[in-house]
């Protein structure tokens, strides 16, 4: 009898080992924040494990010392909130203020739905008043699939939400950005691994979709890969997909992604002040060292009186879910060009 090889015995080539020289840091140009993880939904492919349980944020000493960093280091061009849900956790406006102050964008990754929670009502207007740009995810265009990601109901609020953006001029205001994010469903099966489909085509289906039904109108489309991380890397160790689909984004490395990833000009800071290269590698706690393998917190780049202490990015095995195909990352895809491995069971 042929023994079918579990999870564990599915071989991963080391991400480094992929590239032809280090993942080196470049200038640091995006300060990216995740306030805590407090949020009002409980999304299945939460990679912060966020929800209305959780009580982690943003401390008073820390928010001043993120506000210090903002004012002091004009080579931060964007100032990127995430969460759990930004707005709820404590720092979010002090944030806001002080980046646009200091003449920085503002990023604010929102859920739309917390526009309508009791105390949140005045998002949408103070949005506006700050010029923030809004990323908002809205992974399908369509009811079922939303809320079987999201939460009963999800997708309704979001269509309102976005209804108001566009009232006060969002995503048809040149000074006002709105975009919108799209990732794949969790895979139940290794028949079912997919990778986002080409971004541009589906930016142009979600606009004829969204205006034609709701006269909804955004900027842009920015496609995300889930990676095997938070709440879908249990998912799938649950299906036991995880090293499988870790494998399946391994053989759709494009090389061509690489010199775009977000991890190289970027700072992301915890709920604590503790630094990593990018928001994922918070979350698995794989910290951003120095030269001298020292792990940095926004506190001692304060005292260095530089942001730019990192010579190489950290990398691990889910690495490839931003280097597979397109690519992926905060701002979308990184590539037009899709480089298939073998394999590849991509599906629109």
């Amino acid at each position: 009898m042929v023994q079918t090889p579990t999870s564990k015995t599915v071989a991963i080539t080391p991400f480094d080992l992929q590239l032809d020289r280090p993942l080196t840091k470049q200038k640091i140009t995006v300060l990216q924040i995740n306030l805590g993880k407090k949020c009002n939904l409980a999304c299945t492919h939460c990679h912060v494990e966020a929800g209305p349980n959780r009580t982690e944020e943003l401390t008073e000493e820390v928010c001043n010392q993120l506000i210090e960093a903002i004012r002091r280091f004009p080579q931060i061009e964007t100032v990127d909130l995430t969460g759990g849900a930004p707005e709820t956790n404590f720092g979010f406006k002090p944030l806001v203020e002080a980046a646009r102050n200091a003449g920085k964008e503002v990023i604010v990754r929102s859920n739309l739905t917390i526009f309508f929670v009791p105390g949140y009502e005045d998002l949408p207007e103070y949005f506006t008043k700050h010029r923030v740009r809004v990323v908002a995810s809205l992974p399908c265009y369509l009811a079922e699939n939303v809320d079987k990601m999201r939460g009963s109901g999800v997708f309704n609020s979001s269509i309102r939400a976005l209804q108001q953006l566009n009232e006060l001029g969002y995503g048809r205001n040149s000074e006002l950005k709105l975009d919108l994010v799209y990732n794949p469903p969790i895979p139940t099966s290794e028949d079912k691994f997919s990778l986002p489909p080409a971004q541009a085509g589906l930016e142009k289906a979600y606009k004829q979709h969204l205006s034609q039904h709701f006269g909804i109108d955004f900027d842009r489309l920015l496609t995300i890969t889930n990676l095997p991380i938070g709440r879908t890397k249990q998912f799938l160790q649950r299906q036991n997909l995880d090293r499988p689909y870790t494998r399946f984004l391994e053989e759709n490395f494009n090389p061509d992604t690489v010199d775009g990833l977000m991890c190289r000009n970027q700072l992301s800071v915890d709920y604590r002040g503790n630094l990593y290269d990018c928001d994922f590698n918070q979350m698995e706690e794989v910290s951003a060292v120095d030269g001298n393998g020292e792990p940095l917190t926004i506190a001692k780049l304060l005292d260095r009186g530089s942001l730019d202490a990192i010579e190489t990015v950290q990398t691990e095995s889910y690495c490839y879910g931003c280097t597979a195909g397109c690519g992926s990352s905060c701002g979308g895809a990184l590539s037009v060009k899709r480089e298939q491995g073998t394999g590849n069971r991509e599906q629109g």
